[in-house]
């Protein structure tokens, strides 16, 4: 299945039907009058979040949509029968925005919510509804009220608790095919990742849902390497683990370059509690690793954890510490954050560093 994460749609509800012009006509009634019905309803556009999906691959090839519009009303004051309405259905994590992207019309955060985006246009009177003492005999009707439409774009937004950040060939793909069962593909090239990965991880007894983007690279905002369009797929993550490759030639400088493109995209991802690791310290001697280890400490004033994600070394102290940073469980209230100092540092970062 491709991944897609954005569309662009029209949608557009159901006019109202027209009433109807209809006179009583039956035997031995010697003045029918006016019984003409009023129109039906036209059909919403509901939009459902369900379960299952995460990509808007099916709206590539479907880009319009309408609902059915009310049936006219008939004799025997018969109102006509209302619309269908349609339901769009989209993955949760979906955003609704306006055709110009300024306003968020719909955020589909949980499966099963429903959203009436565009209301059906009443249906129109028939003529009894303007019979009147001094007119008895109308024939007048009422046509229907038009639908509303629009065009809307839609925005996939994954849902994780954990987000996996770094410059490209940190080793991220390495890494969350190491804990969940994704097949993300690695090589030995920048950019082998090129959309959105997710994988659930299980630690001690405790599941979370980790997702990969592509790397980022120095000037994403104005387009370098993939560009910053995948960062959203993050917005939601309680947490970030900040892989670092321990073998790049300035580990601090790459740890320095994605926190500067986080603040530069804002949306408080430069304020989310990190989790950073030094990865593919089997490359590099102890000694080394913490010479690396103690400077990168040194400049982001949090712990730093030694990783291999190619032997697997470190793995159990990287996963502790997401399960202690994204604290109990969801819906206790409890704040992440708090296992983090007061300076966006960690709490622990006086813990003495040890190689792998």
């Amino acid at each position: 299945m491709h991944f897609l994460d954005q569309a662009k749609i029209f949608i557009r509800s159901g006019h109202g039907g027209a009433g109807a012009v209809s006179f009583r006509r039956e035997k031995f009634i010697e003045y029918g009058g006016p019984d003409g019905g009023d129109g039906g309803k036209g059909g919403d556009i509901v939009f459902e979040a369900i379960a299952g999906l995460n990509t808007l691959i099916d709206f590539r090839y479907t880009q319009h949509f309408r609902a059915q519009r009310g049936n006219g009303g008939s004799g025997s004051n018969r109102t006509g029968a209302g619309g269908d309405d349609l339901v769009i259905r989209v993955p949760v994590g979906t955003q609704v925005l306006s055709d110009d992207r300024e306003h968020v019309l719909a955020d589909f955060t949980a499966p099963g919510q429903r959203v009436v985006l565009l209301r059906g246009g009443d249906g129109g009177k028939g003529n009894a509804a303007f019979k009147s003492s001094t007119n008895r005999a109308p024939r007048q009707h009422g046509k229907g009220f038009p639908g509303e439409e629009m065009w809307v774009w839609l925005r996939l937004k994954l849902l994780a608790d954990v987000g996996l950040v770094g410059l490209p060939n940190a080793g991220k793909s390495t890494f969350i095919n190491l804990v969940t069962n994704a097949k993300a593909k690695v090589g030995d090239y920048a950019f082998t990742t090129l959309r959105p990965q997710l994988g659930v991880v299980s630690h001690k007894g405790r599941e979370f849902v980790l997702a990969d983007i592509p790397g980022l690279v120095e000037g994403m905002g104005e387009g370098a390497g993939i560009g910053d369009r995948f960062l959203g797929h993050i917005e939601r993550c309680r947490v970030l683990l900040h892989l670092v490759d321990a073998h790049g030639e300035d580990p601090v400088e790459a740890w320095q370059t994605v926190r500067t493109e986080l603040a530069r995209y804002g949306a408080g991802l430069e304020d989310k509690p990190e989790v950073i690791a030094l990865n593919k310290c089997d490359l590099l001697d102890d000694e080394l690793t913490t010479a690396i280890g103690d400077e990168l400490r040194a400049a982001s004033h949090a712990l730093v954890l030694p990783l291999s994600g190619a032997t697997g070394q470190g793995l159990e102290a990287v996963l502790d510490r997401l399960v202690e940073a994204l604290g109990p469980a969801p819906d206790t209230g409890n704040s992440a954050a708090a296992a983090h100092g007061p300076d966006g540092g960690d709490a622990d970062e006086d813990r003495p560093w040890s190689p792998l």
